[in-house]
């Protein structure tokens, strides 16, 4: 149905002629999830009640002339993020009937706007995961091979908007878990600067390293949804003090004359051929469009996965001591309170998760912090001044998102080190707090979307942007999308 080709922007369009209303979108997605999920399986919890009712307020907003840009588009939200009302589990045992008694920032800001929330997206439990094979739940599937996965944390995001199961969805990253799964789907998946929307009402993992992103089917969607969540929030006390911002309004500029610059440390042995090959004809589409490119180093790149282990399992360990069976969430046990603890954690979280809380607390006990964590802080900001220092030289860094295109569903569950290698080029990003994003620029021989990965300047999401819409114009990678998912069963 045209609905389901039809981008946020574009809707907004249509609801402001009144070509179309929501309720008859929301009512379009909603059957479009009941036909496709059994394939996908990109929800937790899918929400027809709520977004009804959300999609008629929307309707109501548009006959009276008040519609915002996303007044009734039917959005995904990854299952992490708090909604008042609607159960959040991030896909624990531990948090299975948790339902928030108040929404994230984002999700507020959302609703501000009258954005139909048509439910909660799978991903890896408490975000623990390149592939969101960690789901206590359920697998998610990519939409361009159901036997591959969609990629991790928010693959239930990422396989939502790929698979037209919502227009764009929310998500998180915190080494790679927007664009990752963005690249394997093939959309375009962003992770803002490290303070520049609220992670209030983020469930943490890392607190240094969260951060909320968009996923959407094109570049001018993704501006529209981080316009619409960013700027600064008094509840987050790492909210950066930044003035709102226009996203969409340099869209159209053109980059003759940026500056890109390409790390040597990026294009790896071992690196997939096709994926290699579509990087540099990417980079080939850019210079035609008048960008300089330069071959630039990024010296401390071969650290960066085992700082990131470091760093994300102590505040991994740090942050989940708090699900203890006592005020919410999962309680077991009959015994003494010890017992308790322990049968409530053991039965309540994931092998991953408790991989990387005994990793978390080795690391930050006696005897051992100074050998690890307080080196990979060092370490982490030699990383950060690795860009700081390149960024004298160049406006925007291009590299690959991930070294293969989506690896199949299996393939890398049990051995935890080959799966955290799948994030080697995305990790770095989330250790200097830049902003970076991910965007359609090709396909395998088996058809499986390869990304492009945009790193830029601390708070200069505007330039990737451009840069990002520019390369859209001049391909159509993003405007494919997978077929039949609807034959057949899962």
């Amino acid at each position: 149905m045209e609905v389901l080709t039809l981008s946020a922007h574009e809707l907004y369009e249509r609801f402001r002629r009144k070509d179309l209303s929501p309720v008859e979108v929301a009512e379009v997605y909603l059957k479009r999830i009941e036909e496709v999920e059994g394939r996908v399986g990109a929800y937790l919890t899918v929400d027809p009640e709520g977004a009804l009712r959300q999609a008629r307020e929307a309707e109501q907003r548009w006959r009276k002339g008040d519609g915002a840009p996303l007044t009734g588009v039917p959005l995904a939200i990854k299952d992490n993020i708090c909604t008042k009302g609607l159960r959040t589990t991030c896909a624990s045992r531990i948090l299975y009937n948790f339902v928030p008694p108040y929404d994230a920032t984002v999700i507020k800001r959302l609703k501000e706007q009258g954005a139909v929330i048509l439910g909660k997206t799978n991903m890896d439990e408490f975000a623990m995961g390149s592939s969101t094979e960690n789901s206590s739940f359920q697998l998610t599937k990519n939409p361009w091979g159901v036997e591959r996965t969609p990629g991790g944390s928010s693959g239930g995001s990422a396989a939502a908007v790929a698979a037209r199961e919502c227009v764009a969805a929310l998500g998180s990253d915190t080494g790679g878990s927007i664009r990752q799964p963005a690249a394997f789907c093939g959309v375009v998946g962003m992770k803002p600067t490290y303070g520049r929307v609220s992670r209030y009402g983020l469930v943490a993992f890392a607190s240094s390293l969260d951060q909320i992103g968009p996923i959407t089917r094109d570049v001018e969607d993704c501006a529209l949804l981080l316009e619409a969540i960013s700027g600064h929030d008094p509840c987050d006390s790492t909210s950066a003090p930044m003035p709102k911002e226009d996203f969409r309004a340099c869209l159209g500029e053109g980059i003759e004359g940026l500056r890109l610059g390409v790390p040597q440390e990026f294009f790896i042995e071992g690196m997939d051929p096709e994926v290699e090959a579509s990087i540099w004809e990417a980079i080939r589409v850019l210079e035609g469009l008048g960008a300089r490119v330069e071959e630039i180093s990024l010296p401390h790149t071969d650290y960066a996965v085992a700082t990131y282990y470091i760093i994300c399992t102590a505040e991994a360990s740090s942050n989940l001591a708090r699900y203890d069976g006592v005020k919410y969430g999962l309680r077991e046990g009959e015994g003494d309170l010890r017992e308790m603890y322990l049968e409530t954690r053991s039965r309540g979280f994931g092998p991953e998760v408790k991989r990387r809380i005994m990793l978390g607390t080795y690391v930050l006990s006696a005897g051992y912090y100074d050998a690890y964590y307080r080196k990979a802080s060092q370490v982490r900001t030699l990383i950060r001044e690795d860009f700081d220092g390149t960024f004298d030289r160049c406006e925007v860094i291009v590299t690959p998102t991930s070294p293969t295109p989506a690896f199949g569903l299996g393939e890398k569950v049990h051995d935890p080190l080959q799966m955290y290698l799948s994030d080697i080029f995305t990790i770095s990003v989330n250790l200097a707090g830049v902003p970076a994003l991910s965007i359609p620029c090709g396909f395998s021989g088996d058809g499986l979307p390869i990304g492009l990965q945009l790193i830029g300047k601390p708070f200069d999401e505007a330039t990737l942007l451009r840069v990002a819409h520019a390369f859209q114009q001049e391909t159509d990678y993003h405007l494919r999308s997978p077929e039949n998912l609807t034959q057949g069963g899962p």
